[in-house]
């Protein structure tokens, strides 16, 4: 039997996706019988509220909208026994794309119906969570001016982005422990990830896993600016790997610091003005995947 599903709409994600997709997603799950209610929210923390509340009431908590709420969501149900369904409606779904999850409205709702419950890990910093990636520094200007562009270009804005960012840049001097070892470099950015994906599609750790109980670390170091440009479009297709600008590492906890402040962006929102410490939850939280 079905479970019964609370769908949880941002109806402001990728200016206006998430609401546009409701009527197909809702047409499948009356097609297939299943009891559900639509809440629209107000704010992160309202989704996290309506997260648990689905939860108490045995609901799978549908987030309908970005990268940003999924990660609210379960993060708020996170150590539960409440079950995140995820149905992409923002600009970037990269989680959606992780989990093997169709873009395509009703097809992402069959999901919902007769996906099986995978358990992945959880990133954790301090009172937040997030299931995608985080990152400071360069990538901290990027997100500033993606979330004060009113340019509509879907997923293509943080192309746009990341060009009039570039035009301003100064290297910074990291400092990263992972699990007790440090290291320093000068650079453009440090990204701790879970899922690996970010940026409508990414691949800025192709070969990350949701369930390996690890955190993938990516430290971008000082390079020129054309080499950095030249580098972009393999991130898309994971053929980045052997830039000698980049060092992965990996491991159960993360903490990293520039010589000048930026704040931590994890899936397109604020996470923490740095120094940041991150940890993995391995396994925490409960998610329906094809």
């Amino acid at each position: 039997m079905a479970r019964d599903v609370c769908l949880i709409v941002n109806p402001s994600a990728g200016g206006g996706r998430g609401e546009r997709r409701l009527p197909a997603v809702e047409a499948v799950l009356r097609a297939h019988g299943v009891r559900f209610r639509v809440e629209r929210t107000r704010s992160l923390e309202h989704a996290r509220e309506l997260a648990r509340e689905a939860t108490v009431r045995d609901e799978v908590s549908a987030s309908l909208g970005g990268d940003g709420l999924a990660g609210a969501v379960g993060g708020a149900l996170r150590g539960t026994r409440g079950i995140l369904g995820v149905l992409p409606g923002g600009r970037g779904n990269d989680l959606a794309r992780k989990l093997g999850i169709p873009q395509d409205p009703s097809a992402a709702a069959e999901v919902l119906v007769s996906g099986g419950v995978r358990e992945i890990d959880v990133a954790v910093a301090g009172e937040k969570c997030y299931l995608g990636i985080a990152s400071a520094g360069f990538d901290s200007d990027v997100q500033d001016i993606t979330l004060a562009s009113r340019v509509r270009l879907g997923s293509a804005i943080y192309l746009y982005g990341t060009l009039r960012a570039l035009a301003g840049w100064r290297p910074a001097a990291w400092t990263v422990t992972v699990d007790g070892q440090e290291h320093a470099f000068s650079g453009y950015s440090v990204a701790v990830a879970n899922s690996g994906m970010f940026g409508g599609g990414m691949q800025l750790v192709p070969d990350a896993s949701l369930d390996d109980g690890l955190l993938d670390v990516v430290l971008s170091a000082e390079s020129t600016r054309r080499s950095f440009l030249a580098g972009l479009p393999k991130v898309f297709k994971g053929t980045h790997v052997d830039n000698p600008a980049l060092t992965f590492l990996r491991g159960r906890e993360v903490s990293f610091s520039a010589d000048r402040p930026f704040v931590a962006y994890a899936d397109g929102d604020p996470l923490s003005d740095l120094p940041c410490t991150v940890r993995v939850d391995p396994r925490a939280l409960r998610v329906l995947a094809p």
